[in-house]
């Protein structure tokens, strides 16, 4: 059983044809991953360092022992939600113990073979959350798209309104709508013109939307607000802020960090096999994709950083980028460690509009309306589901979005056999 969770020669591919495709699909995850995982880390409670030090150390040793070959992680909003209470309330010091307990947690989940669990969750529930996160992710990227700061509260809405309304009356920046718009003209008319040029080096669109952006930014001297000032330092050692006295106060937060990792991580991976209509023998290890993502949460949190999840953005843009094997989101980690020690002048200088662009142009491709028409076209239950799951997710939260989406699933197709049997 053990033998089976831990990595092999056969997770990598060192051809040189898709080792470019590795290193150019890790570079540009790591642009998007950075301001992400110093937004989350400062918005959690703890700090943008710690942030970055998940991105790095959960992002590496996740892609190193998970089980999937396009996942990506690190801090991510859903988590970050759970984890505000939890601080205001136990105090930064706790996390160190949190994560490594929800870390052993969710590698008990591997051993036990749990994660072959998330394989039964219902197919209109998987397209209605995925459907959920590319909205979610969208929306998130309000504050940066208007170049205002994130409004308060902790449901995606909810603080889209607020944010919607603050930039309003502080004044709409278009400078920075302008480069949203100018990120997403590039991004999606890219791939067009290197066809049409003939261009057989593959550099992702999202790579080249961002240069542009950047340029365009720095010759006009736009004022609009950049992804600003990067950590240099990550890593720090904190497994002495553990204190087992306090187990009994902790244990259940744990249990919910726990959870939220191991479904939040299994149903990005799946997304992801689904992006690439992987076959039967490529598909992501659900074992094993817990048992990696629970060995990086806790080294993670006792080396100052948060609990991590695969986080589905990241992992979308990664897929996007062509990634073919985890060494992607093993140079997307390195790249983060690079600028964070070599080159944080030059990449603060992004604009956060870009950013904002690259996720909105990468929650359109998850969503795919042309896949969801023909999801909304099959039977009347199965639409329902989809839809009521794609809006729980945006409006309340992930695991709600997936429960109510099975609740509704099961109670429909109950009414339907129990309809069928009385004919």
């Amino acid at each position: 059983m053990i033998r089976n969770l831990l990595p092999t020669r056969n997770d990598y591919d060192f051809s040189k044809k898709s080792l470019s495709f590795d290193l150019v699909a890790g570079a540009t995850v790591a642009v998007v991953a950075l301001p992400l995982a110093l937004g989350f880390g400062a918005t959690s409670g703890m700090s943008a360092a710690s942030g970055l030090t998940t991105a790095v150390i959960a992002g590496f040793l996740a892609a190193i022992f998970g089980g999937s070959k396009y996942q990506v992680s690190g801090p991510t909003g859903a988590m970050t939600v759970v984890l505000i209470p939890i601080i205001n309330h136990y105090g930064v010091r706790a996390i160190p113990f949190l994560g490594l307990i929800a870390g052993v947690i969710v590698v008990v989940m591997a051993l036990a073979g749990l994660g072959k669990i998330i394989n039964r969750v219902p197919w209109p529930v998987l397209e209605g959350f995925t459907v959920g996160i590319a909205g979610v992710i969208a929306v998130q990227q309000i504050p940066m798209a208007l170049g205002v700061s994130k409004a308060k509260g902790d449901r995606t809405l909810t603080v889209a309104w607020r944010t919607v309304q603050n930039a309003i009356s502080a004044g709409i920046s278009w400078q920075s709508l302008g480069i949203v718009a100018l990120t997403l003209l590039v991004k999606f008319a890219y791939p067009l013109l290197a066809r049409r040029l003939h261009i057989r080096f593959h550099i992702p669109a999202s790579f080249v939307a961002i240069v542009v952006s950047l340029i365009v930014a720095q010759v006009f001297a736009m004022t609009v607000n950049s992804i600003g000032e990067i950590p240099r330092r990550i890593g720090s050692w904190h497994g002495g802020d553990i204190s087992w006295k306090d187990a009994s106060h902790l244990l259940w937060p744990a249990f919910l960090i726990a959870l939220l990792c191991a479904i939040e991580s299994l149903l990005s991976a799946r997304v992801a096999d689904g992006m690439v209509h992987a076959g039967p023998e490529q598909h992501y290890a659900p074992d094993r994709e817990l048992f990696g993502q629970g060995i990086a949460t806790a080294i993670s949190c006792v080396f100052g950083g948060l609990p991590a999840t695969g986080a589905i953005a990241r992992t979308s843009v990664n897929v996007r980028s062509h990634a073919k094997t985890r060494l992607s989101s093993m140079v997307h980690a390195g790249v983060l460690l690079l600028v964070a020690l070599v080159a944080a002048s030059w990449v603060s200088h992004i604009p956060a509009g870009a950013i904002a662009g690259v996720l909105i142009g990468t929650s359109y491709r998850i969503l795919n309306p042309a896949s969801l028409r023909e999801s909304l076209q099959t039977t009347k239950r199965d639409a329902v589901v989809l839809v009521v799951t794609a809006v729980a997710t945006i409006a309340i939260d992930l695991i709600w979005g997936i429960g109510i989406g099975i609740c509704l699933y099961l109670l429909l197709n109950r009414q339907h056999n129990k309809a069928g049997e009385s004919r």
